[in-house]
């Protein structure tokens, strides 16, 4: 079992307690008919946004195909369009908040920058290439770094081929 799965029935029990609390502060003080009425219309906002969400995530899954171009920047930008909308589908105040945000543009770039580098972390660089496409590196500017020259050969035996083997450091 991965460390950080054991974790899990911890974080959705608290999740449900701070759902509760967050739901009664807002019966005391809107009233218990707001209350529930704001849970019933974000969950319904949410209903609509998964339908549109996930068809958006799809045609842009298919353009990219289409084009010839790695479709993992519209599969991210759909996943997380999709968990905003499933958040604000689900029943609560604050899983609908955390939602709405992430249908937000400056959070969904973010969220979205978020999933492309821990997917890259999780996959082969080749897996990574065919999704996101080639990777971008930063050069720093300053003083030049001398190129190393290429060692010349050395030729045993007069240029013949040996039979050998290659053993590696610390293996025998």
């Amino acid at each position: 079992m991965r460390r950080g799965l054991r974790f899990v029935p911890l974080a959705l029990l608290l999740a449900v307690v701070l759902e509760l609390a967050v739901f009664v502060g807002v019966g005391r003080a809107l009233g218990f008919g707001a209350a529930v009425l704001l849970v019933f219309a974000a969950s319904l906002l949410g209903l609509v946004l998964l339908r549109r969400e996930g068809m958006r995530a799809w045609r842009g899954f298919r353009a990219a195909a289409a084009a010839g171009q790695p479709p993992g920047g519209q599969v991210t930008d759909g996943l997380v369009g999709l968990a905003g909308a499933l958040l604000l589908a689900v029943p609560g105040l604050v899983s609908g908040l955390v939602g709405l945000l992430l249908l937000v543009p400056p959070v969904r770039r973010l969220a979205r920058a978020g999933v492309r580098r821990a997917t890259e972390r999780r996959v082969s660089s080749m897996v990574a290439g065919d999704l996101f496409g080639p990777r971008t590196v930063r050069v720093r500017q300053g003083a030049p770094q001398p190129t190393p020259q290429p060692e010349q050969p050395v030729v045993v035996d007069g240029g013949r081929a040996i039979e050998g083997e290659i053993v590696e450091p610390g293996r025998n």
